[in-house]
């Protein structure tokens, strides 16, 4: 399966175009309805704006999306916020752009830029990662082998997360689906089969400042 991108932590940004701001919040959502939870409380937070727009992705194949303009002229709000997170290849998010109008009138094409800057921005604010799916590995090797086991994780950017240094060393580490069998036949062959290989459970994952997350399947 091809990696996804998707929103590790939410964050919003701003910006003002003629006078009207632009207000675009951006959170991880795993269901519908979690999705509309965030907006209604966007809603209510920005009780007082003249439009809350939304877009949101939802699904391990995208396959529930929904957009609303809230009273902007058709298609120049919400699907144009659509389109940017389709564009980004994101799944699991929800945006809310938040408009307090400032006087002028911006035509059609001046708010499709307007909200696809605005989601822009909220994007920028965000802290995005690619989710891959993947098998844990503990890998048993003695010392001598540790140093070939260690080249061969690194050359295929393998983490590990976490290394035992005992009577022989213990290595957890979590392999990506396409690499199971070329990683497993390059240990064998650099270490001679003396290291053993203990296949565990299919996990999500993702990496973050070095650091493996595991994310619910």
């Amino acid at each position: 399966m091809e990696h996804r991108k998707i929103i590790y932590q939410g964050g919003a940004g701003e910006i003002v175009e003629k006078k009207s701001r632009f207000i675009a919040t951006v959170a991880p959502v795993r269901t519908e309805q979690e999705a509309l939870d965030f907006i209604a409380a966007r809603k209510k937070e920005y009780w007082d704006a003249r439009h809350n727009c939304f877009a949101y992705i939802i699904g391990s194949h995208q396959e529930t999306m929904r957009c609303s303009d809230d009273g902007e002229p058709a298609q120049t709000a919400g699907r144009p916020m659509l389109d940017v997170l389709l564009g980004e290849n994101l799944y699991n998010i929800v945006v809310v752009v938040t408009r307090y109008f400032g006087g002028v009138l911006l035509g059609t094409g001046g708010l499709v830029r307007a909200y696809q800057g605005a989601v822009k921005a909220g994007l920028d604010a965000c802290v995005l990662l690619e989710q891959c799916q993947g098998r844990m590995l503990q890998i048993a090797t003695d010392y001598n082998g540790y140093g070939k086991v260690s080249f061969a994780l690194q050359e295929r950017q393998v983490p590990v997360m976490s290394s035992d240094f005992g009577a022989e060393v213990v290595l957890q580490v979590v392999v990506e689906d396409s690499l199971r069998e070329i990683l497993a036949r390059e240990i064998a062959d650099k270490t001679s089969g003396d290291a053993i290989l203990t296949w565990g459970d299919e996990v999500s994952y993702g990496i973050h400042n070095g650091e493996v997350l595991l994310f619910p399947t």
